[in-house]
């Protein structure tokens, strides 16, 4: 068996099987996580590479004829090709067939992206500035633009936001991530780079051994009481003196001991999706030169080959990168995930390679109190003009509502349109029906205009919101009752251990990953829901009569 199943999360598995290309194989790996774990996910993962290559006949090696295809599919179809003597073959029969001049270019540079071109074209990169003089560019007046040549990068830093002189959750999160990112780079490069936590407000010194304990290396802080609150310059400008300190391009030596490192900028950055996170990230990322991959809820190293000249340099060539940050984020429509990657240029670098996270995307690890780790303090100096807006004023929000940890989640989505009222107290109803549930809903309600009653539009509040941009939950039961199923939906609830939909859409896309679907209106599928758990009995007939699904 190529890989076991039950020792990657279902964030990992999805690109760990990506070079599994046998289908026997990947029975194996089904059949494993069946007797195993049985997770819905990881099957449905295994599932649909399986049904991948069956699609494709004969495992993606371009066996097509060009002549049943249009110029656009036999494109795409031309990327799963990677044999030029297949290629080849394909040409002849194109000549043979139709012999369209744009379909033998398309082939022809196939072929020469695998193999190369005998007359490679050199890329000529000419500044921005010469390319458009009448143009302002503010980035080529930044100090540290494309500065940085030939630079050193170690080392995951992951960025640990606090509240309250406490970490929040996605901080233990990402710094578990972290250490089992490192220690797998670390087997597999056969190197000794480290977990780097990053504090920075007022008090932080006293959760430097709290990082540790949850996987962190060295931990570096700076504690100031004008750090008390996020502000974006002064924060901005912390993290990006931390990360230069001690490399070519530290501005401020004398700040704090940076003796325990080595290199000129972080090999790779995590930050959290919080409010805060997003804001920091973004800025720090564009201060430091770099890219930033935004809410991502999947993370792997592991080395890519690229054939776009921007990167190579060359039109033809390929270039191998190695040990590449795979930041995985849902896309903006549809049931899919995008890799980004953020790899150099040939005439410039780009690092750090950086996240930020979306809360519940991993699991946060036990503390360690045995761990050892380094801790170092730095005092940069904290001009008067960053703290320029001064809060004199200020009052505590309620803490919201948490809706993780527990056993059943009942979810509203813009099905209740129709009486949006009724629909939310038919929600509540079943909600209470449960020993220990909680009631949630999509964002749809969240910017809806819906006309809610006073006595139940405290529950149409972005605090309940569950996906990308809301509450991540794993309950052990999730109804979702008229909802469409959006990935931005999809990636907050499908770690739950059974989905049941209720929805009059039989083609909605929750019914794709759902574990049961009932096709009816959740104004009378609702209150059967809610009648069954109380008397103990199911009436069938009354789900029967919108017609009901069992995938």
């Amino acid at each position: 068996m190529a890989l076991d199943p039950g020792e990657y999360d279902i964030s990992e598995l999805g690109p760990a099987i990506q070079g599994v290309e046998n289908v026997d194989e990947l029975e194996a790996i089904l059949e494993a996580e069946k007797a195993g774990e049985d997770r819905v996910g990881a099957k449905r993962l295994v599932e649909s590479r399986i049904e991948k290559f069956r699609e494709d006949g004969d495992g993606g090696d371009g066996g097509f004829d060009p002549s049943e295809m249009s110029p656009a599919d036999i494109a795409n179809a031309l990327q799963d090709v990677d044999s030029v003597e297949r290629l080849q073959e394909i040409r002849e029969l194109e000549e043979d067939a139709e012999d369209r001049d744009n379909v033998l270019r398309l082939v022809d540079k196939r072929i020469d992206s695998i193999q190369g071109s005998d007359e490679q074209t050199v890329v000529e990169r000419d500044p921005p500035e010469e390319r458009h003089p009448d143009l302002d560019h503010p980035t080529a007046d930044k100090q540290y633009v494309e500065d940085l040549a030939d630079g050193t990068y170690r080392d995951m830093w992951v960025y640990c936001e606090t509240t309250d002189g406490e970490l929040l959750d996605v901080s233990r999160e990402m710094l578990g991530k972290a250490r089992r990112l490192m220690d797998g780079y670390n087997d597999e490069y056969g190197r000794d780079e480290r977990v780097v936590g990053v504090l920075l407000g007022d008090g932080v010194a006293d959760l430097t051994d709290e990082v540790v304990a949850l996987g962190a290396d060295v931990v570096v802080y700076q504690e100031d009481a004008e750090l008390g609150r996020f502000r974006h310059q002064p924060y901005t400008e912390l993290f990006s003196g931390l990360a230069r300190a001690g490399g070519e391009l530290d501005d401020e030596p004398d700040a704090g001991d940076s003796s325990w490192r080595d290199y000129d900028e972080p090999r790779y950055v995590l930050f959290p999706a919080t409010n805060n996170g997003r804001d920091l990230s973004a800025l720090v990322q564009a201060e430091l030169d770099s890219g930033l991959a935004s809410d991502c809820s999947g993370l792997y190293i592991d080395d890519t080959v690229v054939s776009n000249p921007a990167k190579t340099g060359r039109e033809g060539d390929k270039r191998e990168f190695e040990a590449v940050l795979h930041m995985k984020r849902p896309d903006f429509s549809g049931f899919e995930y995008s890799t980004i990657l953020c790899l150099d240029n040939p005439t410039r670098e780009f690092h750090p390679q950086a996240a930020s996270v979306i809360p519940g995307s991993f699991e946060a690890p036990e503390p360690d109190p045995s761990r050892e780790g380094e801790t170092y303090e730095y005092d940069f100096d904290l001009p008067e003009e960053w703290f320029g807006v001064e809060v004199t004023e200020h009052d505590e929000l309620d803490s919201g509502v948490d809706l993780t940890g527990h056993d059943v989640v009942v979810a509203l989505g813009r099905g209740i349109g129709d009486d949006p009222t009724e629909g939310m107290e038919l929600g509540l109803e079943l909600t209470d029906a449960f020993a220990d549930a909680a009631l949630g809903i999509t964002r749809g309600i969240v910017t809806s205009s819906y006309d809610f009653d006073g006595h139940v539009e405290q529950y149409a509040a972005e605090e309940r919101q569950i996906g990308e941009t809301g509450q991540v939950v794993e309950p052990k039961l999730y109804v979702a009752a008229g909802i469409s199923g959006a990935v931005q939906h999809k990636v907050g609830m499908d770690e739950s251990d059974t989905i049941v939909a209720v929805n009059t859409d039989p083609d909605a896309d929750i019914r794709d990953f759902s574990d049961y679907y009932v096709r009816g209106d959740l104004f009378e599928v609702l209150p059967a829901l809610t009648e069954a758990l109380e008397s103990g009995e199911l009436d069938e007939a009354a789900l029967t009569a919108g017609g009901v699904g069992d995938d």
